[in-house]
């Protein structure tokens, strides 16, 4: 059995996997703000909830990943040989500088903007040819069947997987292995410890996942092609840059982090736009509002909702003092709806303009996937609703979300629309 967020004698104030917050978060988060907008938890770590305290610990080099310390304060050094955290401690998203800095520096040359802008014609193909396959059926579910499917393409095509295993991706898992929970990822960096029976599944997904990209890279030192992994294989082959467990991690890494988010996105705005019909509708008629729309639907229900970080310094946070060693919790969703930084924050408004959402982060860990996901949310959504004029959300205020602390994004969003 899992072990709660609150320990069951001393229940914290604010419960950030309770019920009612898993399924909208944003109540407690100005509470927050208002009341200890620096808040010790119950767990001893720090919720940090202003947008000019969470923006300023994202750049400052006084707080760091500190992944290895930080997983065995909370579940002993143990853990650090299960196979998929032997695999987790390579990854780019959990170092500090200078392994940080030297595995992306070899993974951003994937996403500079006119390469990823380069991607613009292969993503309305793939959305065109989702909505093609659901379009006579008259009803989806959003998530699994048009959210998932175009990220998920979109990074095998980065990464060089065969065009022909790219539906063994889409329908489970690498190999032919077990295929992860949907909130696998962000069960792994979320801080309740996994129950033994998710640690198994979790191990299991890392060792068929880390078999097949060995397989894989290995057919690129053969055969090396214009994709990310050929890219990595020609960087360990020179020597010193990056070593045989770092790339298969980061490949690793990189396909979860290339889909998840834009799932969240894609899925929570869809959501945001049928629930708020005032700014559905200007949207349908005018496309030219999209990316703008986009930035707002970050803003207002970011996909990625905290991200963790390790005092390396003794610092103050505001007005609290943080001692080094200690973990804050930045609330990326919180600082997003400061009534310090925008008006009327809890209102989705398609046209606000001059904003900056911290929904990629900020700092040396800032996304290094952010344009690619804006860009796939943006053709997702237009293309959706220029498609399917009348497509409609079955129940838009009864859905049910992953029940994750990091990321925030629906299990299913099931719609239908006429098919005549």
């Amino acid at each position: 059995m899992n072990q709660p967020l609150a320990m069951a004698d001393a229940p914290p104030l604010f419960d950030l996997l309770s019920p009612e917050v898993i399924a909208d978060p944003y109540p407690l988060y100005n509470r927050l703000r208002s009341t200890d907008p620096v808040h010790r938890s119950a767990q001893g770590y720090y919720m940090v909830s202003r947008y000019a305290d969470v923006s300023s610990i994202l750049r400052d080099k006084r707080f760091g990943k500190d992944f290895v310390g930080r997983v065995t304060r909370r579940q002993g050094a143990q853990v650090l040989e299960e196979p998929v955290y032997r695999s987790m401690r390579h990854w780019m998203l959990q170092q500090d500088p200078p392994d940080h800095t030297r595995l992306r520096g070899l993974v951003v040359r994937a996403f500079t903007p006119r390469r990823v802008d380069d991607m613009r014609p292969r993503i309305h193909k793939i959305v065109d040819a989702t909505i093609e396959k659901i379009k006579p059926r008259g009803h989806a579910d959003l998530i699994a069947d048009f959210a998932f499917r175009l990220p998920v393409a979109v990074i095998c095509d980065m990464l060089g997987i065969p065009p022909d295993h790219h539906e063994m991706f889409l329908a489970g898992a690498p190999d032919g292995g077990q295929r992860p929970p949907d909130d696998f990822q962000a069960r792994l960096l979320d801080r309740s410890p996994l129950s033994r029976a998710e640690m198994d599944t979790a191990n299991a997904c890392s060792l068929a996942a880390t078999k097949y990209f060995q397989q894989l890279v290995e057919l690129r030192r053969r055969q090396p092609r214009d994709d990310l992994i050929s890219s990595l294989v020609q960087a360990e082959e020179h020597g010193s840059k990056l070593t045989n467990d770092e790339l298969i991690a980061n490949v690793i890494m990189l396909f979860g982090a290339g889909h998840v988010t834009t799932v969240n996105l894609i899925g929570n705005g869809l959501l945001a736009l049928h629930r708020n019909p005032d700014q559905l509708k200007p949207l349908r008629d005018d496309p030219s509002l999209t990316p703008n729309a986009i930035e707002e639907l970050l803003r207002y229900d970011s996909p990625v909702q905290a991200v963790i970080r390790t005092v390396l310094d003794d610092v103050k946070v505001g007005r609290t003092k943080v001692m080094n060693g200690e973990s804050v919790l930045c609330l990326l969703g919180a600082a997003n709806r400061d009534p310090e930084v925008y008006h009327d924050p809890d209102r989705l408004d398609i046209t606000r303009q001059n904003f900056r959402p911290l929904s990629f982060g900020g700092g040396i860990h800032f996304c290094v996937g952010n344009q690619l996901g804006r860009i796939e949310a943006e053709i997702a959504i237009a293309t959706l609703l220029r498609r399917l004029p009348n497509l409609t959300l079955n129940d838009p205020e009864h859905v049910d979300w992953h029940q994750t602390l990091f990321l925030r994004g629906l299990k299913s969003l099931p719609a239908s629309w006429s098919t005549a």
